[in-house]
């Protein structure tokens, strides 16, 4: 039999404020959330959320990175800074979409595609 895949783990220094941005800005649902664990899901993807005593946002380069296909990246990209995420770099309109990335809470990154 085939390993299947469980969740995607990201550790943070907040796990609710965590939570509440990726149910808030990419409407995940939250499955469980408590201070140290919650667990999100998104269609079929689960993203696991951990608590860690380490800042993460202060470590050079980045922890993940996570795209996102989005029906209006504009939109989602307002909705993410409100949340206290930060635009790496402009949104590139290229042949076959818009694209963005963005600098979360404590430091990971989120790619975004709006396609043609």
């Amino acid at each position: 039999m085939a390993a299947s895949f469980r969740w995607l783990l990201q550790l943070h220094k907040d796990v609710p404020k965590a939570a509440s941005f990726y149910s808030e800005g990419l409407d995940f649902t939250v499955n469980v959330c408590t201070l140290r664990w919650a667990e999100l899901q998104s269609g079929p993807l689960k993203l696991a959320l951990m608590h860690s005593p380490i800042d993460q946002s202060t470590q050079k380069g980045y922890t993940s990175l996570l795209s996102f296909t989005v029906t209006d990246i504009h939109s989602t990209v307002t909705k993410l800074i409100a949340l206290g995420a930060e635009l790496d770099g402009p949104i590139k309109h290229e042949v076959h979409g818009k694209v963005a990335a963005m600098r979360c809470i404590d430091g990971h990154v989120l790619g975004l595609y709006e396609p043609v």
